[in-house]
């Protein structure tokens, strides 16, 4: 394959992430090859190990993207100047929306942490520190409606958009999303309203 029909390096990267990015969500990161990413994607095998000398580079590669659009998400959600109770009532809606579009198949956080157990694994600690990230968002949101109690009620928070995410793919999304809300909504009350300690306190 010539480098003209392969076009610009960088083109040739987005080619490459986008396919690895598609076919690692839908059908797993070791259940795709790099023959398969490469033939996809229109490149040679030179072509991808010098954007990527490996495929770790290109999974860290894909989860960086991801992590990107939902800092994207969040950071949507805050900048709309709502109050706290309303940001994390947009973001959970948004969450939701995610659940229920096509070709949901759970969060890619939590499927690459299932394939990638080891905690010394680089793409582990990607997941660790997108998930870090993402706590401390909300913690940071709840925060804004009263200190005490932010972050257990944020891991409470976290807790059921993990659960919904797995169910997400599993079940009736739409029924999945309705319970989630609910459960945001109630979660939200019950801060509001007490000395939030935990979901054993709800």
């Amino acid at each position: 394959m010539s480098s003209q029909s392969e076009g610009r390096p960088s083109q040739a990267r987005s080619r490459l992430l986008n396919t690895a990015t598609r076919l690692f969500y839908a059908e797993g990161i070791h259940a795709v090859g790099i023959d398969r990413i490469v033939a996809e994607a229109q490149v040679t095998r030179a072509t991808l190990y010098r954007h990527f000398p490996g495929k770790e580079d290109l999974v860290l590669a894909y989860l960086n993207e991801v992590d990107r659009a939902m800092r994207g998400q969040a950071d949507e959600a805050v900048a709309a100047g709502l109050p706290a109770t309303d940001t994390i009532r947009a973001l959970s809606k948004s969450i939701a929306q995610s659940i229920q579009s096509p070709g949901f198949r759970g969060c890619a956080f939590l499927n690459a942490a299932a394939e990638y157990p080891d905690p010394e694994s680089p793409v582990h600690t990607a997941v660790l520190a997108h998930r870090q990230w993402f706590l401390e968002t909300v913690t940071e949101l709840l925060a804004k409606i009263q200190e005490t109690g932010a972050e257990p009620a944020a891991r409470h928070f976290v807790m059921m958009r993990d659960g919904a995410m797995a169910a997400g793919c599993l079940f009736d999304p739409v029924l999945i999303c309705e319970t989630f809300l609910r459960g945001v909504e109630r979660l939200l009350q019950v801060y509001a309203a007490t000395d939030y300690s935990g979901p054993a306190g709800a």
